[in-house]
Order: structure tokens, then C-alpha cells, then sequence
């Protein structure tokens, strides 16, 4: 874990928040056998990673350029393999109801986000065999995939909306409507 541990040691201690990886441009150094599966456990070296501070320290310098992804230090830029979605959405709180009702996620590195206008839900149908995927924009361009278990959740709050002309099931948070599939 030598070449992780150097990573880690280059992040600026910051009193909280995010490290400012937007802001940082360091040369690439190439990619490192670091793989964020699916279900969003991470793995080094083909092994999960298993101690949660370690995935969330990780997951605090983790960038995605393009379709790429990297961990990103002010001095280095590695290249590691998302499966899906760097992060799951595995929880979810609901608070009030209709146009005012507010969800909030958890995400598997205890990041807290609110569906809004600037964390929009969006659901991709997989054109074979019409599954839904649902993502939730975390920051930036990173997006967690939200847990089978929170989807249903979603599913029971859901309401229908006609918009352009068609029926939708939908779900409202923070005065905006997500849609997450045709009635």
C-alpha cells in the first residue's frame, strides 16, 4: 500500500471541507491498480480496501476529467478504474411533503447531499434490458448511484406530473421535480 500511502501524504491538511482538487494541475504519473467497484467497495492491489477512513480520504481527492478518473494531489495525478459511479447513495431521509419536500442522501463515505437544483437525480434505462439506474450528482461531475433499496424508496414517494404532454412518476426535493420514469 506503499504507493497509496505516498498519495495520501501529499494531501494539505485542510480544517474542513473538500481539498480544492479543481484547482490543482499536476503532471499525470499514470495509473495505479486502484478499482472503485459498483457496490462502491474500493480495491487496491485487486484487494478491498478495508478501513473506511483510509476509502473516505480517498474518496475526498478523487476527480473525473472526461470519462476519466483520478486521484488528484496539488504534486500528483493518478489514474484509478470506476466501475460505475465513484460513490452509492445507500441512505435516504425524506423531510415534509409534495413541492417541499427535501431528500437527503448518504453516500457509502458518509457524505450527506440534498436532491436540488444544483444535486439533480437523474435515472438511465439500460437500452437491453430496461433496468433503471439511478444516479445523484455528489459534486462536481461525480455522481453515486443510488442503492437498489433507496430507488424503491423513491419509487413509494413517487407522484405522477404531466410534463411536455407525457406521464411521470417523479420525485420533488428542494422545489424541483426529478423524474424517474414514464407513468
Amino acid at each position: 500500500m506503499s504507493q497509496a500511502n505516498d498519495l495520501l501524504a501529499q494531501i494539505p491538511k485542510t480544517e474542513k471541507g473538500l481539498p480544492p482538487v479543481h484547482l490543482w494541475n499536476p503532471d499525470f504519473c499514470g495509473d495505479i491498480d486502484m478499482r472503485i467497484a459498483r457496490d462502491g467497495t474500493w480495491y487496491y492491489l485487486g484487494t478491498p480496501i478495508g478501513r473506511k477512513p483510509m476509502v473516505k480520504l480517498f474518496s475526498s481527492i478523487i476527480r473525473r476529467d472526461g470519462d476519466d478518473y483520478f486521484l488528484v494531489t496539488p504534486v500528483e495525478k493518478v489514474g484509478i478504474k470506476v466501475d460505475d459511479a465513484p460513490f452509492v447513495a445507500v441512505l435516504l431521509e425524506v423531510e415534509g411533503q409534495g413541492e417541499r419536500q427535501v431528500l437527503r442522501f448518504t453516500s457509502n463515505v458518509d457524505e450527506f447531499i440534498e436532491a436540488s437544483a444544483e444535486h439533480p437525480l437523474r435515472v438511465e434505462i439500460d437500452p437491453d434490458t430496461e433496468e433503471p439506474s439511478p444516479y445523484l450528482l455528489v459534486r462536481s461531475n461525480l455522481e453515486a448511484l443510488v442503492h437498489r433499496n433507496v430507488f424503491y424508496q423513491l419509487v413509494e414517494l413517487a407522484v405522477p406530473r404531466e410534463i411536455d404532454g407525457q406521464q411521470w412518476l417523479g420525485v420533488w426535493s428542494k422545489g424541483v421535480f426529478f423524474r424517474i420514469g414514464l407513468v
